[in-house]
């Protein structure tokens, strides 16, 4: 069953390239480094950025994989160049660039109305989802 989504991937059923989402958020408490234990400052924690990042490539691709498949986080490059505080609004955008097999390269980027926020790329893997489950620890 794992090919299943490889073969469904080779007769061009698969995502894109320029498929992209764009995820706006307004940063509350809940959302600072404080808050996930990442940082003592009340910013815009990393890892919630890289959560909306990601939450915007699943997006991105949504309704275009077969219904046995999903694809799952492999790699990040991701580089967080400024602090946005309490109430500041963002958004994260992905857009998908390359597929290389069952590989999905997206570019991610954040900005606020100031400008870059933080950048990066994101590598996704389309799997078969019970044969992925079937390997969970």
């Amino acid at each position: 069953m794992a090919d299943a989504c490889w073969v469904t991937y080779r007769t061009g059923v698969a995502p894109r390239t320029g498929l992209s989402a764009r995820i706006e958020l307004e940063v509350t408490e809940a959302d600072t480094a404080e808050t996930f234990r990442s940082g003592s400052v009340p910013v815009l924690a990393t890892p919630r950025l890289v959560a909306l990042c990601e939450e915007a490539s699943c997006e991105a691709i949504d309704g275009e994989l077969p219904p046995t498949c999903t694809s799952v986080a492999k790699r990040l490059q991701f580089d967080h160049l400024v602090p946005v505080g309490v109430g500041g609004k963002v958004w994260a955008e992905a857009t998908l660039d390359r597929i290389e097999g069952r590989r999905l390269v997206f570019t991610l980027s954040v900005s606020e109305s100031a400008g870059l926020v933080a950048a990066g790329k994101l590598i996704r893997v389309i799997v078969d989802r019970d044969a992925f489950l079937s390997h969970v620890r």
